[in-house]
């Protein structure tokens, strides 16, 4: 299946730049582009896109209030947020608000196109060694939005350590492989989290647990 992505930023060259980019790859399409926050918003209801890049810091409407819209009105659009320091300290904030991750602007094509993938395939990106900093970084900040003692008590023991692996930047085939299951069960166990915890994917899952303290920030 072609990866149908909607590309939002302010830089008309960011814009082109990436459009070119993606564009090139057999597997991904960029079916438009938006200005700012309200835009984006009007072409995700127009175009349905499976992956939006969206810029953090535009005029206007914001990427984390874009992404919090995008997120509440399309439920299977994926919000790959692009940002041109690696500790913005708005990243966070739109991981929060439902990012399923983020990519530097000086990201190469093929981390470009990779992350699309990963994101596109209801992974979190959170593999990167930078973005797993930055939500540790952030979550030390995020006592005001710490989850209630025993928020997460319906998990299970075993939901309890996969959330704690997810928060880890591990994928389900390296959580199957550290727990020696099978992948499947990891899927299941995933599936089980997000809906005890009203979460809408792994990413939200890793803030979470951040949040809670089941992992500590390092």
């Amino acid at each position: 299946m072609t990866i149908r992505v909607l590309i939002v930023d302010d830089q008309m060259m960011v814009r082109e730049g990436f459009s070119v980019l993606l564009n090139a790859m057999p597997d991904i399409e960029v079916v438009g582009e938006a200005v700012n926050g309200h835009e984006a918003i009007t072409q995700v209801a127009a175009l349905h896109p499976d992956v939006v890049l969206m810029d953090i810091r535009m005029p206007g409407l914001n990427g984390i209030e874009a992404t919090r819209a995008v997120v509440a009105s399309d439920a299977d659009a994926k919000v790959l947020v692009l940002t041109t320091f690696d500790l913005d300290e708005y990243v966070y904030e739109a991981l929060r608000a439902g990012a399923s991750g983020f990519l530097l602007k000086d990201a190469s094509a093929r981390q470009l196109a990779d992350g699309v993938r990963v994101v596109a395939g209801g992974e979190a990106l959170l593999a990167p060694t930078v973005t797993k900093r930055l939500i540790s970084e952030f979550a030390q900040l995020a006592d005001r939005a710490r989850p209630p003692a025993g928020a997460y008590g319906d998990l299970t023991e075993r939901e309890t350590e996969v959330l704690v692996l997810i928060a880890q930047g591990r994928s389900n085939a390296e959580i199957a492989a550290d727990l020696v299951v099978a992948e499947s069960t990891i899927k299941t166990h995933v599936s089980r989290i997000l809906v005890k915890l009203g979460l809408r994917d792994r990413t939200q899952a890793a803030v979470f647990a951040y949040e809670a303290r089941l992992v500590t920030p390092a």
